[in-house]
């Protein structure tokens, strides 16, 4: 081959070699930048008789309530079910965007299709002592560890 057709192939390899190599933590520090994230779980307890009616619900979330848990910052937000001595407990976590939560907590509180969302949810619910002291049904977990 040419040398002067194998030399543009030749950097072209290397610049994409480069790239692909560069440090992800270049990428991850500009988006922590711009982003602040703020990771939360959380666990209550389900009732036993009301497991099916929850898993119901929420394979089919309506949409007007996915739209609120967006306009108020969170994404990434899953639920998972898991049986501790025969007793269902849900955990949940999720990621905050936002720059005020007590606010956006607010603003979802104050909306009429949440309110009744939670109404047909808060019934399947056991809170855990911590969280029902507080008037509450979900409790904060500490995080521990995370690795983006």
């Amino acid at each position: 081959m040419n040398k002067t057709k194998f030399l543009p192939v030749v950097l072209g390899i290397i610049l994409m070699f480069a790239s692909c190599t560069q440090s992800p933590e270049k990428t991850v520090s500009t988006v922590a930048d711009t982003i602040k994230v703020e990771r939360y779980g959380m666990v209550t307890g389900l009732k036993s008789d009301k497991v099916e009616h929850y898993k119901k619900l929420h394979a089919a979330v309506w949409p007007e309530v996915l739209k609120k848990i967006t306009e108020c910052n969170i994404r990434n937000y899953s639920i998972y079910l898991k049986e501790i001595d025969g007793k269902p407990y849900l955990f949940s976590y999720w990621e905050y965007t936002g720059k005020d939560f007590a606010a956006d907590m607010k603003f979802m509180a104050a909306d009429t299709t949440t309110q009744r969302w939670w109404k047909e949810t808060a019934p399947t619910q056991v809170a855990l002592p911590d969280a029902a002291a507080k008037g509450e049904t979900w409790s904060r977990m500490e995080e521990v560890f995370h690795e983006d």
